[in-house]
């Protein structure tokens, strides 16, 4: 994570540290694929991001099955052969010593932007969806936390991804997890399904955040709530970024404004929005593209909000 490319869809940053250089020949609008464009284009260009991202992330898990600690870029590696980068960037993300000694082996790729758990405030018994779900991380934090009653169900649209956490599960003996393909964008889950969503660094990815917005509030039951962490932006980004396809696999250039992302919830029919912007996390984005400058522009968020409670309507 101390370079990018994460998440998640699943979590960001590290495809080109994990596995190979980002393929820089496809050049996409990562904020508005459809500005400009007719329907078809629209659309077009909307899968070309989505592939983009795809492949990223593809790279990211595959590299995890050698044995070097992040793959063959010697700039991403931590600063003593015990202790792995994933760890020292989950730990930078809030996570706890003792939630990572939970994970099994290969849960935890060091991508994201923020620990999701830590505001949704699970209970036992819970239904949760995680979006852009990884190799599993959230996931199976959120698992312990709704116990043996509970059920929490995985997204991600990389099916690498979805058999990396499948077999993380299997290993862990997570028996309250299931991991499911699919676009956040149009989520595999019933309609009122879900009493929390949770989202680590993955929304910005998509070129179509108000439809994932509104998936959100149709699969939570009356009363959900949203948990997510993400990137934000904090001044208008310069026009090249938005068309760089690392900037955008990294978390980065598909980042848009706090009102703009109020606008979206509150368009879906969310209440109670709170986003809260973390200044010290420009110590870490500052690290997903060195000499870059985006710690001037970028920085972590919690996003919470609440589904109204009574009878489902879709808005």
């Amino acid at each position: 994570m101390t370079q990018p490319i994460h998440h998640q869809s699943a979590p960001c940053h590290g495809a080109d540290n994990a596995g190979g250089q980002i393929d820089t020949s496809l050049r996409v609008d990562a904020v508005d694929p459809t500005a400009g464009h007719s329907p078809a284009a629209a659309s077009l260009q909307a899968d070309a991001v989505r592939q983009q991202v795809r492949q990223d992330y593809t790279r990211v898990v595959q590299a995890q099955g050698g044995t070097s600690c992040c793959g063959p870029a010697p700039s991403c590696c931590g600063p003593g052969p015990e202790v792995s980068i994933q760890t020292l960037a989950s730990l930078r993300l809030g996570y706890s010593q003792a939630d990572l000694d939970l994970m099994p082996a290969g849960a935890d790729l060091g991508l994201g932007c923020g620990n999701p758990g830590a505001i949704a405030a699970l209970q036992p018994g819970e239904v949760v969806a995680d979006l852009g779900a990884g190799a599993g991380i959230d996931a199976f934090l959120a698992a312990r936390a709704v116990g043996p009653g509970g059920w929490v169900i995985g997204v991600d649209m990389t099916p690498d991804m979805v058999s990396k956490a499948r077999h993380n599960a299997k290993r862990g003996g997570f028996t309250n997890v299931e991991f499911r393909l699919g676009e956040i964008e149009h989520l595999p889950l019933a309609d009122a399904s879900v009493d929390v969503i949770l989202s680590n660094c993955v929304i910005n990815l998509s070129p179509d955040k108000p439809q994932v917005f509104r998936e959100a509030w149709r699969v939570l039951k009356p009363g959900g709530r949203l948990a997510i962490s993400d990137v934000v932006a904090t001044a208008e980004l310069p026009p090249e970024w938005r068309d760089d396809p690392a900037l955008h696999s990294g978390c980065m250039a598909g980042a848009v404004r706090i009102e703009a992302l109020e606008a979206m919830l509150r368009a879906a029919g969310f209440i109670a929005i709170a986003i809260q912007p973390k200044d010290q996390s420009r110590e870490f984005i500052r690290d997903w593209a060195p000499g870059r400058g985006v710690e001037d522009y970028l920085v972590s968020a919690t996003i919470a909000a609440l589904k109204p409670a009574g009878p489902a309507r879709l808005p």
